[in-house]
């Protein structure tokens, strides 16, 4: 089980999948993380490859008035569901997509002012999502995602390392 840190949901539990089929993010990573992204009020988000939705559901929490989560395993967006309906009951605060992520950022037309992604590790090149995901940033919009610590060949990101894990933060100052 995973505890919700901070805002209107404080300590509430969100369930896990049973198995490898998901990767929740550390508490001490989602942690920092969200405390680089705040304050949250008012703000759309969009978190893609959303997983238990634990990411969105503390940006909600800590005051988020929009949230679109994207996941594309029936299983896991079950599961998504499942915790977000039982959390927020404010229904017109959330939007749940069961599809590919890839395939919504080719499609989106509507901006953000923060995307938090955290795929599965080594299975897409950071580059690539960051692309895609950029050109939906709203002005000062920040792009945030998780991954397995390696190498980032550009200067422009802002990397936190925590362990084998790291996030990659860019900010959109056109």
């Amino acid at each position: 089980m995973q505890r919700i840190i901070a805002g209107e949901y404080k300590g509430r539990l969100l369930s896990n999948m049973p198995g490898n089929s998901t990767r929740p993010t550390q508490a001490r990573v989602r942690k920092s993380m969200l405390q680089i992204l705040e304050p949250l009020e008012g703000k759309r988000v969009l978190d893609l490859f959303s997983g238990s939705g634990i990411l969105g559901i503390e940006a909600l929490s800590r005051g988020a008035s929009k949230l679109i989560s994207v996941e594309s395993n029936k299983e896991v967006f079950t599961l998504l569901s499942k915790n977000i309906s039982e959390i927020c009951r404010d229904h017109n605060r959330f939007e749940l997509l069961c599809m590919d992520s890839f395939y919504y950022l080719e499609k989106a037309k509507e901006k953000f002012d923060i995307i938090i992604c955290d795929p599965p590790y080594n299975k897409y090149d950071y580059m690539d999502v960051f692309n895609l995901a950029s050109r939906i940033l709203q002005k000062n919009g920040i792009f945030c995602m998780e991954m397995k610590k390696q190498y980032i060949d550009s200067d422009i990101f802002k990397v936190r390392t925590y362990g084998a894990t790291q996030i990659i933060l860019w900010r959109n100052d056109d």
